[in-house]
């Protein structure tokens, strides 16, 4: 497939990258700034994109049989991702391009006691406004038309290995069996990939742990 991935030049996004790339897909990385993406590959083509324009996004898109969005923004900004969710609706739609897969946040996971995680009184307080913001951005993507997914991590993901073995879950939460949730970067990537190729979740969420 033609895959593109929007802000790629992150930590997960990187990971989307080379995840499709070892499968054999053509792969754009688009990001703000591609002169500093750290690797190059015959199948991988670098380009600039603005997410928070939506005329920068349809020319970044255009062409593509599959979108990923990696964005997240920095601390302090995090309404940034309301406007961004807008913009990639918008940007797609122009493109005339519908399959988004979005990379999202846990904290609108429901917990065992049926409270979202970051309603739950060990959800850092810090993290709490960018939960929060994911939280909208999802909404946002709900009332669009596009055929999306949105993919929530488990409540801790860092880098780690790749073994290919998860759990998937919707709107709950994974858990393991001593009640903690976890994914490697690099297993986040795969579960992404695997929904571009497999389209299992359209229109949904769902979410990957351990």
């Amino acid at each position: 497939m033609d895959i593109v991935v929007l802000a790629a030049s992150g930590t997960i996004g990187k990971a989307i990258v080379e995840e499709a790339l070892k499968r054999k897909h053509q792969v754009t990385a688009a990001m703000r700034h591609p002169e500093n993406f750290p690797f190059e590959h015959e199948r991988l083509k670098l380009v600039a994109v603005d997410l928070l324009d939506p005329a920068s996004v349809t020319s970044a898109v255009r062409g593509h049989e599959a979108a990923v969005s990696a964005y997240g923004p920095k601390a302090g900004e995090e309404n940034e991702l309301l406007a961004a969710a807008a913009s990639l609706v918008e940007g797609l739609q122009a493109a005339d391009m519908d399959r988004l897969v979005i990379v999202g946040g846990a904290g609108s996971l429901k917990t065992e006691s049926g409270e979202w995680l970051m309603d739950t009184p060990e959800f850092p307080e810090h993290v709490r406004p960018l939960a929060a913001a994911h939280a909208d951005a999802y909404e946002i993507y709900r009332g669009s038309d596009l055929d999306y997914t949105y993919v929530s991590p488990a409540a801790s993901i860092q880098p780690g290995r790749r073994t290919g073995m998860f759990r998937i879950g919707l709107d709950r939460l994974v858990v393991d069996e001593n009640g903690q949730s976890a994914i490697s970067v690099e297993d986040f990537a795969v579960a992404i990939v695997d929904e571009i190729e497999e389209g299992n979740f359209s229109r949904e969420r769902f979410t990957v742990a351990y």
